[in-house]
């Protein structure tokens, strides 16, 4: 029987498609404003624009799980997932949530997703993931995140501490999230905010002496002053890339 040389052409084709673009993941932003996902190739590039829910009042693991199955499914294919969750993730389960809803203490936020999505799935913190996206894996790397509240990671030579420093002591008797959540830019304005940030810089520079300090999160577009230079703002999009990192690195250091 002769072969059909189009047919060949085809199937060669199609493999060397797989081989270039590899796995694909669906990589998940859990926000307490937004909900954000887009599907990732092995080597980071976004093969789908960033989709984007609002985070529901009262997001219960129910609510959430939903909408990010509402997200995979809107994307289409993929072979695994990654989350970044904003609060305390240890081997997948859930131990603080404080800007989403009721619910979540103990929940077991991978296992959750892996049933939803019939995937397999690794989730981390947030801060974790923007700083696996952001970070150069040289020297004493500190990552902030500005968004509903405050998140925090700190990467020494790649290794990944998770830290809590939104919850620590920073200002008149206040933390870090008091000052420098959205609520606190909502209320107390742009300015004093700014003031605030200034203040966090300085006093975080002095207590890590990092080599480099990464800030991401939605907020960050309200930065109103000239950085200094071992300070840099990294892209929002960079909490997604991520999650590809997350496949590939080992679990953090307890905080």
């Amino acid at each position: 029987m002769k072969k059909n040389p189009d047919k060949n052409l085809a199937s060669r084709k199609t493999a060397a498609d797989k081989q270039t673009n590899g796995v694909k993941t669906l990589a998940v932003d859990i926000g307490g404003t937004g909900i954000k996902a887009a599907v990732l190739d092995e080597k980071g590039k976004m093969l789908t624009e960033r989709e984007r829910i609002k985070t529901p009042g009262n997001a219960t693991p129910k609510k959430v799980l939903a909408i990010v199955a509402k997200l995979g499914k809107k994307l289409g294919d993929f072979e695994r997932v990654s989350a970044g969750f904003p609060g305390v993730i240890k081997k997948g389960i859930v131990y603080s949530a404080p800007n989403l809803g009721k619910g979540w203490k103990e929940f077991d936020l991978e296992g959750g997703l892996r049933k939803e999505l019939k995937r397999p799935v690794r989730v981390a913190n947030d801060a974790d993931v923007q700083g696996l996206g952001s970070v150069s894996g040289k020297g004493d790397e500190l990552v902030i995140t500005l968004g509903t509240g405050f998140g925090s990671v700190l990467f020494v030579d790649g290794h990944r501490i998770h830290l809590e420093l939104g919850h620590h002591p920073f200002h008149n008797g206040k933390t870090y999230e008091d000052e420098l959540g959205y609520r606190a830019f909502k209320k107390k304005g742009k300015k004093k905010w700014n003031k605030h940030l200034q203040e966090a810089i300085s006093e975080l520079s002095q207590t890590f002496n990092y080599d480099r300090l990464y800030i991401g999160g939605g907020n960050t577009e309200h930065i109103d002053f000239k950085l200094p230079p071992s300070v840099k703002v990294v892209s929002n999009t960079d909490g997604l890339l991520g999650g590809i990192k997350l496949w590939e690195a080992p679990a953090p250091s307890a905080p």
